[in-house]
């Protein structure tokens, strides 16, 4: 057979194989979700916060969680909060505020954090006007990836994260099959399907790669409110 052929051939052969996803995924009519409204859970979404009380919650050290609620928010206090029930692949909708009252700078100035699978951790602290190392400012992969832009609001105001998370998985072999995050902070793409390789953040309660885990908020001491809280399973 000549070069040539063979070459027509193989590009036949990777097109056919590039669009056999599209055509099977043509093959099933997609199920219909009803948004939601002004941040409010779509349809096929469970709601982990309504505002009311944290009943989809633990204590990170057992029992009850501690934390206050008001006004529609639940405020930081007394240890970290995790889901009773565990995750792998979501799409996450969380709101916070860092303490209107400024105290501290760099890391002790509104930080807090959300872990996935209490394992990998995007960053929640108060960046506005606050320096501290660029892999540890707000909305980063803590330890890891910095985000794209700095895209905090002032202290106390609200700040929505919209992260979608892929868990790294052990493989048949042993090896650790990377996910990834992506990250929109206020509207704004700030991490865009950076890998997550499966080693766990600084201050993780678990570490190893693991198909699901809890959700889990950071107690780091400081105040930070936390509202509207609800994720989609994507697996």
């Amino acid at each position: 057979m000549k070069s040539g052929s063979l070459s027509l051939l193989s590009v036949a052969a990777l097109a056919a194989l590039s669009f056999a996803p599209f055509a099977q995924a043509a093959d099933t009519e997609p199920p219909v979700v009803t948004p939601g409204t002004h941040g409010s859970a779509p349809s096929d979404a469970i709601v982990l916060f309504d505002g009311k009380d944290l009943s989809a919650w633990t204590s990170e050290k057992g029992g009850a969680p501690q934390w206050k609620i008001e006004n529609g928010y639940a405020e930081v206090h007394g240890s970290g909060i995790m889901t009773k029930e565990q995750f792998g692949d979501i799409q996450l909708h969380v709101e916070w505020a860092s303490p209107a009252e400024v105290k501290g700078d760099g890391q002790g100035r509104g930080n807090s954090g959300v872990y996935f699978q209490g394992r990998y951790e995007i960053q929640v602290l108060d960046s506005y006007q606050n320096k501290t190392y660029f892999n540890g400012q707000a909305a980063s992969f803590y330890g890891h990836n910095a985000p794209l832009v700095n895209a905090c609001r002032k202290p106390g105001e609200w700040q929505t994260y919209d992260i979608v998370f892929h868990a790294p998985k052990p493989g048949a072999d042993g090896v650790v099959v990377p996910g990834s995050f992506t990250v929109i902070h206020n509207g704004v793409l700030v991490q865009d399907h950076i890998p997550v390789k499966g080693d766990a953040s600084t201050a993780a309660k678990f570490s190893g790669a693991t198909p699901t885990g809890p959700l889990l908020l950071q107690d780091h001491g400081n105040p930070v409110h936390y509202r509207n809280i609800w994720v989609r399973k994507l697996n």
